[in-house]
This record gives structure tokens, sequence and C-alpha cells, in this order.
């Protein structure tokens, strides 16, 4: 998504995990009000205190305000003289603490514009995803992403980063070197880099905006079935389309089967997972939401699944919100059988809004539902078939990630004994009760 909300814009978001899902509701706010406040804002920060308080007295799904006189921390916080727009954010974090939502938070400009370009799904820099390699312990390329600045000038996959803008990256953290290479559309970055059998030589690019890829896939030949691998990381603003081309490409290979990894995904978009759950889904309900005046909305599959293989979902304990949805409506449509350890458990809903200043404010506006009616909030989805991870098998999958979906991998090794068997009409028959911890995703595009 592309950040095209300006400050006081009409744009108003909902998210259903840590990022944000963009819908066409119209802010609260006017923009004879957002003039009013902008004035305001010159002289004293109380504006953005008073807006805060405005949007959850309006919007907040629990009408009792966790019990709370909603109408007397108004009159608290408007009696207060804030000398600092700092003073008036730590009030407004106290009041919405009170609510007893970690969900509902405020954001000052650095946090808020942080979240929108995580969901937005595009950064500013030249398209590379890089490691600190295990075994050189040098920060190193492992892939060039596509029509990147970075493809263009010849990067490849195992060079390694000796410098940055002439800062030496020795001893370098990951997020250190990311800081370095990211920055302003049209700028200029220089890179050292070390190639095997080559001499260390230098590059000039200009940095540009691109789009991260959280869908990866994977063609495999598993005896004498074809699988097809699709890990997604996050549901951002691009991931339906990148679904989208991954299903149709493994379609054009024949696959027999699918499996798809959302394990260490911590949701997204609304609108995302529910585009993706009519992928796989051509008929049947997605998921049920429930505001704080008792309005249902149902959200159904539209007749537009683009294929009908047997498939697998992998999830773990980190496999939250957008993810828990679009489990939850492939799990009770019995379109997959479900794989790994129970879920994060998330059913809250919340709207995002950009404030005056340019600070924003999480506001949980619903409850969502599973089609059965199932709510999962702090309990999350049992998978039909749960599986253990030892401490050994945990450590060697956080190191490598690169063997997630290999034999390696006990939750895809299980999922390729569910595919070979064609195994999914009742998937609860063989069950059997484990614990799994999360697997962490390594790399990052920058």
């Amino acid at each position: 998504m592309k950040q095209s909300a300006k400050r006081c814009s009409p744009l108003q978001s909902a998210f259903i995990g840590g990022t944000i899902a963009t819908t066409a509701a119209m802010s609260v706010f006017g923009p004879v009000w957002c003039g009013q406040v902008n004035a305001a804002l010159q002289d004293s920060p109380k504006a953005i205190v008073d807006q805060v308080w405005q949007l959850v007295n309006r919007e907040y799904v629990d009408g009792s305000f966790n019990n709370q006189d909603w109408l007397a921390t108004r009159k608290i916080l408007l009696t207060k003289n804030y000398t600092s727009r700092e003073q008036a954010y730590t009030a407004v974090r106290r009041a919405l603490k009170r609510l007893g939502d970690p969900y509902t938070r405020f954001m000052d400009p650095k946090e808020y514009q942080a979240l929108t370009s995580q969901t937005s799904g595009e950064v500013s820099g030249i398209g590379i995803r890089m490691e600190i390699n295990q075994q050189t312990k040098l920060l190193t390329v492992v892939e060039a992403l596509e029509n990147s600045p970075a493809l263009k000038a010849g990067i490849k996959a195992g060079d390694v980063i000796l410098a940055i803008n002439g800062k030496s990256t020795k001893n370098m953290k990951i997020e250190d070197a990311s800081k370095l290479i990211r920055g302003k559309v049209g700028t200029s970055i220089n890179l050292r880099l070390g190639r095997r059998n080559k001499r260390a030589f230098n590059v000039k690019l200009t940095r540009a905006t691109i789009e991260v890829p959280t869908v990866r896939y994977t063609l495999k030949k598993e005896g004498n079935r074809q699988v097809g691998y699709i890990r997604l990381q996050e549901f951002s603003s691009h991931a339906a389309e990148q679904m989208q081309r991954a299903i149709r490409k493994l379609n054009a290979s024949k696959v027999d089967g699918f499996v798809l990894d959302l394990r260490g995904n911590p949701g997204g978009l609304l609108n995302a997972s529910i585009e993706i759950a009519r992928m796989w889904l051509d008929k049947g309900a997605i998921v049920r939401t429930e505001d704080r005046k008792g309005g249902s909305e149902l959200t159904k599959a539209n007749s537009t699944a683009l294929t009908n293989r047997p498939m697998v979902v992998l999830v773990d304990g980190n496999s939250a919100s957008a993810s828990e949805i679009l489990t939850g409506a492939l799990k009770d449509n019995k379109r997959a059988t479900v794989i790994g350890s129970k879920t994060f458990g998330k059913a809250l809903v919340q709207s995002v809004h950009e404030l005056a200043d340019g600070s924003g404010v999480a506001i949980t506006i619903a409850h969502y539902y599973t089609p059965k009616g199932t709510d999962i909030n702090k309990k999350g989805i049992t998978p039909d078939i749960e599986i253990d991870l030892t401490a050994s098998q945990q450590r060697q999958l956080a190191a490598d990630p690169r063997l997630l979906g290999t034999s390696q991998d006990p939750h895809y090794a299980r999922a390729l004994s569910i595919l070979s068997n064609n195994y999914f009409a009742s998937p609860s028959q063989n069950q059997f009760s484990r614990k799994d911890k999360a697997v962490p995703e390594a790399l990052n595009s920058y």
C-alpha cells in the first residue's frame, strides 16, 4: 500500500495484527475540524489529546471503556496544560492503558510512519535481501529482488557487502546496515562488494521504491508428486497479488497439491486475508465481525478460487490475526488440513488513524469469529494435527531458515505424508497433542 494519506486525511484504516488494512470508510473528522486542529497545534498539543479521546469515544469496541468513566477522563485530560507534544503523548498513552487493551495504542510520528511503511509492502532502498552468513560472519547478499536497482547493477546472491558509503560492515548488525541502505527515493548509495574469484569492487546505486516480496514459492518434486510450497510472511498490501501470481504459476506446472506456510506470520491487512482466502475457497464463509453495537458482518467466498488441489496449512504460536482468519476459514470449510501448533489467539480488529501532527492511534473496533462461530481470542486455533518440535529442531530451523519446506522440516515432512495419502476427509481422526514454538524469519528486504 502506498501511503497516500496526508495529515488530517479522510483515510481510515483497520488492522488485525501488527499491521494495517485500508478500508473505504471516511474519517470522523472533516476538513474544517482538521484546519482548526492544525491552527491550534501551533500553540497547544492539547488538540491531539482531544482528537484521540474523540476517536476512542466513537469507535472503541467496549462501550463501557473497561468500566472507566470516559467522559471524566476527557475532563482530566483537558484540564492539564501540556508544554510539549511529548507531555501530551504521555497523557494519551496513560489514558489508553486504562482501557486494558494492548492493541488500542498511541504512536508518535516515527512509530506511525514505521507502521505504515511496514504494511505498505514497500521500502525505499536498492532491493536486496541480506543476512549475516553463519559460517563467514560477513554481511552477505541473499537475493537481488526483481526489477530492483541492485539486480540492474549486477549484484548477485553470495556477494559480500564490505562497506556502505565508505563505512565498514565488519561486525555490523543487520539492523544497522538496513538503516544505512534505506533512504529517500532518488538518492545515491555506494557499496563496496566482494565476490568469489574477483577483486573487491564498488557499485553506485540510486534508491527506488521496492515492492517487498512477502510471498515465496517453490515447485518441489517429492517422489512421484509435484508440490507447490508457498510461504506467506505477512499480509501486506501486495500480498494478495503476489499470492495470485504464485498460485497461477504453480498451477501452470500442474502441481498435485499445495503446502501453505503461515508459521511466524503475525498478520496484516484485513482485505488481504479475505482476498487470499477467496483464492483457495470457492464457497463458504470466511469471517464474521461484530462491533460494539452488536452489528455483524459476514464475509464469504465468491466463486473465484484459483485451485481445488489438496492443501495443507502450516501454523505455529506466532501465526496471528490475519493468519488466523485465513487458517480458520480453510479449516472450518474443510478445505485444508492444518498442521503445527496452536496459533496465537488474536480475534480483534483495529482501526488506524493518522492524527493532525503525523502521529497515529490504533483503536480496537470489532471482534471476529471463524466461519463456525468460534471465538479464538486468547485461545488460538488448534491444528488438525499438532506436532511438537524438539529444542534441537527449533535451533536448527532458526539458524538456517532455508531448511523450512525441506525434509529437515518436521512440519513440512508431515504435510507431504498427508498429501501422499490424499487425506482430507476427516483430519481430526489422526490428531496427536504436541506443542511447538515459532521459527523466526531471518531475512529482510532493503
